[in-house]
């Protein structure tokens, strides 16, 4: 089941594009955005992403972390990366 709007995320556990486990419960204290694409090579989510991307500073500088997960492998990741 979701968490109710402006409850925090349920918390998880997943590899970076380096195979680096990332904890969300470490990045608790401050905004996470949570950015959910199928898949790296596609053309929609790659604009979506590259757009996330040109405005990340500003994301940041709101106090914003950004996470993108994929249903996509760690070496399909990294590839894209």
């Amino acid at each position: 089941m979701p968490p109710a709007p402006g409850n925090p995320a349920p918390d998880f556990t997943l590899p970076d594009t380096h195979g680096t486990p990332v904890h969300l419960a470490d990045l608790r204290g401050g905004p996470v955005l949570l950015v959910f694409y199928p898949f790296a090579f596609s053309g929609i989510c790659t604009g979506e992403l590259c757009e996330l991307r040109d405005n990340l500073e500003d994301f940041e500088a709101a106090g914003f972390t950004l996470l993108g997960i994929s249903c996509d492998s760690v070496f399909t990741q990294k590839a894209w990366a």
